[in-house]
């Protein structure tokens, strides 16, 4: 298995889509039948990625597998550079299956040796511009520039993408030259006026269960209340929520709200919760992110009522689809991705074509007849901000993380989502505020099909300052090596907190504070890490470390004097137990709790004022300094006297006796600025706005043995210092300890 993963990673593919590769059979044995044929064309060289990229793309497509080695020669050859030409290469063969292929024919429909110029682009561009000019100049930037692309991409079928749009974009400049400020307004709309959004909790709007139709907005149809009837007899009555998370990432601090909401929600009602994977993107799903998301909610202390994957609803989503078609409702559609960008979407010219059309071409779309991007499946409806004919299924040739190669059409969030909450019978679908403009569009697909719709209510997302919770983001921190992983503990996804050593009980109170609104909420993160303390100052027994120690000899204990002290886990109720720390006659105490000279205000160890030893019972004042040879203080010699005999000293440090070494990362914030994300304050980009200080790693502390047994995430107080947990990097030969928070609260710090 090992060799195949190396064999496929060779041509480009990531470990991850190696192994989900292996997993198939069929795919994976055609794809080294592939490789095998190249190697033999090329002898000695590699393939590169871009051919690799082609060879994987053509096996997962080719139905004939009788041409694989003919089309794996036009790529090796760099005959076949590009998908599009690979698109019409597997039309070609489909539409001729004979044994005897007209060669010069294949080559003409995918474009082998066709040479587009930059001046042939120029010219095809600058008559398209001459075509809408009038248009253009009325509209400026607020022209679709989708059509402009469509209409290039028909003139220059086998010109590079990128040089087109290039092309574009520099003639579109060269006529209507820079954007204005006008230019850069957003489109104004004729909206319906709205009360002001009040700060409410959803649980005082949403309504009881079966009680759909009085929500707002909720379309009421002849067989509504037969519906709604039959749901509670298959329900009981009971409240059914989910959280539907994309595998495609890891869960952060916002979807810690959704987590306590939705399983909150069902359980303050009696009620269930499920945990449904929304996996129908198949190009960014990864095992990993199935995983992490499970243990994530887990974690946080909740169990599902079941774990669902919309995948599991493939062929039902399929053929409902196929009724939509034949009640009316979705239309094959012909027009290319990048017109089908933005709001301002022509209206596609297929609209109105016959339903057995759409059912035969849908038909063919199931079967892999049609490229990417080719066709898609539209419903006929506008949505509430005016975006019109929402795609419900699209073409992917990739193997899914759980069907394999069973599909090549998708269904997207739109369709798939208030589908997949019917067939569950959920009672509550609760989102966030940006799915808002999705609500007609729940309640008309549901309709449309005449089965039981759920009532959709959104509330605020909450959101932190200093951070940036995007997906896209995070990876790019991940890949400019910024931070080590997803769950680096200065990032706020879930996995990174429970690694810095946040509780979960504190990240659940965290939430219940905040509370659901309908508004955004954002809050500084220091709120957080209150509730990180309240948590930790109960269960983090107290234990004693030096994070940059001073060594300590204490001249009147004889030298083979060594005994043990207890040190209360607790201090404030030493009923929850003890444990035991040596003490002989050397010690470490902090640097920064010894002075040689005496300061204004400083209260502990200088050669005339003495200090206590916490828990020890003794006092230590200074009889000697010792310097190493660059004038450095690098050792104390002392002579201590019990605490009951001498004149209560002005503070008690800490200390360690015989202690353990280990590592100890303290993290403060990775932003300076409040809001990364925003230009305004952070012009240069959220990748420009790292804070150098935003880790410090001491490689040798020092803490008091009694940790030594100490498991990954166990969480402790170092007393005097913060409270730290126990990292996974610890090995049985040395720990390593991220602080978590401080004792107190500094708002530069987390």
């Amino acid at each position: 298995m090992a060799d195949a993963v190396s064999i496929f990673m060779a041509i480009g593919l990531s470990e991850q889509k190696a192994k989900e590769t292996l997993k198939n059979e069929a795919l994976s044995s055609t794809l080294k039948k592939a490789i095998e044929q190249a190697q033999g064309l090329l002898g000695s060289a590699s393939i590169d990625k871009t051919a690799g990229t082609l060879l994987y793309n053509m096996v997962t497509r080719l139905k004939d597998s009788n041409r694989l080695s003919f089309l794996t020669e036009y790529i090796i050859t760099r005959k076949i550079t590009s998908e599009l030409q690979l698109s019409a290469a597997l039309d070609f063969l489909k539409n001729h299956p004979q044994e005897n292929l007209d060669r010069l024919e294949f080559e003409a429909a995918c474009g082998v040796g066709v040479v587009v110029t930059p001046e042939q682009i120029e010219d095809a561009v600058e008559l398209i511009i001459r075509k809408h000019k009038d248009q253009l100049l009325a509209e400026r930037y607020r022209f679709n520039m989708g059509i402009l692309m469509g209409e290039a991409r028909t003139a220059l079928k086998w010109a590079d993408g990128k040089i087109v749009k290039n092309e574009v974009d520099m003639q579109v400049l060269h006529l209507l030259g820079p954007k204005t400020e006008a230019d850069l307004e957003k489109n104004p709309k004729a909206a319906k006026p709205k009360a002001a959004e009040k700060d409410v909790k959803i649980e005082q709007v949403s309504v009881e269960n079966g009680e759909n139709y009085k929500t707002e907005g909720y379309v009421v149809t002849p067989n509504t209340m037969t519906l709604l009837k039959k749901h509670l007899e298959e329900t009981g009555g009971q409240v059914r929520t989910r959280f539907p998370p994309e595998p495609n990432g890891i869960l952060h601090i916002g979807h810690a709200k959704a987590i306590n909401f939705n399983f909150g929600f069902a359980k303050a009602n009696n009620g269930i919760c499920f945990l449904r994977y929304d996996d129908t993107n198949p190009e960014k799903e990864e095992e990993k992110y199935f995983t992490a998301i499970r243990e994530m909610v887990e974690w946080l202390g909740y169990k599902p009522y079941a774990v669902t994957h919309a995948s599991d609803n493939f062929q039902l989503l399929y053929d409902l689809a196929v009724d939509l078609i034949r009640r009316g409702h979705a239309y094959v559609c012909h027009q290319r991705g990048e017109e089908l960008k933005g709001h301002n979407v022509p209206p596609s010219p297929w609209r109105e074509r016959p339903v057995e059309e759409s059912l035969l071409l849908f038909d063919r779309m199931r079967k892999g007849m049609f490229a990417e991007g080719e066709v898609t499946l539209r419903m006929k409806m506008v949505m509430e901000d005016g975006k019109m004919d929402p795609v419900a299924y699209r073409i992917k040739y990739t193997p899914h993380h759980r069907t394999g190669d069973t599909w090549c059409i998708y269904p997207t969030y739109d369709y798939t989502h208030c589908l997949c909450d019917s067939i569950e019978n959920i009672t509550h679908s609760l989102c966030t505020k940006e799915f808002q403009s999705r609500r007609s569009s729940y309640f008309w697909l549901c309709n449309a099909l005449d089965v039981y719709c759920p009532v959709q209510w959104e509330y605020g997302r909450l959101n932190l300052t200093y951070t940036v919770v995007s997906k896209r983001k995070i990876i790019k921190l991940v890949e400019t090596a910024i931070v080590r992983d997803w769950d680096d503990p200065r990032l706020f996804t879930l996995t990174a907190l429970r690694r810095r050593g946040f509780p979960p009980q504190a990240i659940n109170n965290f939430c219940a504070r905040v509370g659901v609104t309908v508004a955004q909420t954002t809050m500084e993160p220091h709120l957080l890490e209150a509730c990180v303390r309240e948590v930790l100052n109960d269960t983090a027994p107290r234990v004693m470390a030096v994070l940059e120690p001073l060594k300590v000899t204490i001249t009147n204990l004889p030298h083979f004097s060594s005994f043990e002290i207890s040190f209360p886990d607790f201090p404030a109720n030493e009923a929850k137990g003890s444990h035991v720390v040596p003490f002989s006659k050397t010690i470490f105490i902090e640097q920064s709790d010894f002075r040689e000279v005496m300061e204004k205000g400083y209260k502990r160890l200088t050669p005339d004022q003495p200090v206590g030893l916490r828990h020890a019972g003794y006092v230590i004042s200074v009889q000697r300094v010792i310097k190493d040879g660059c004038g450095n203080v690098c050792e104390l010699e002392v002579s201590c006297a019990s605490s009951d005999s001498v004149e209560k000293p002005k503070a008690f440090i800490q200390w360690v006796s015989d202690p353990l070494q280990c590592e100890v990362r303290l993290y403060e914030r990775l932003f300076l600025h409040k809001n990364p994300e925003d230009p305004a304050e952070v012009p240069a980009g959220f990748l420009r706005d790292i804070n150098p200080y935003s880790i410090t790693v001491i490689e040798s502390a020092s803490v008091d043995r009694s940790v030594g047994k100490a498991k990954v995430f166990d969480k402790f107080q170092f007393e005097r210092v913060g409270y730290f947990s126990v990292d996974p990097d610890s090995t049985s030969e040395k720990l390593v300890f991220n602080r978590t928070v401080m004792l107190k609260e500094d708002p530069g710090k987390i």
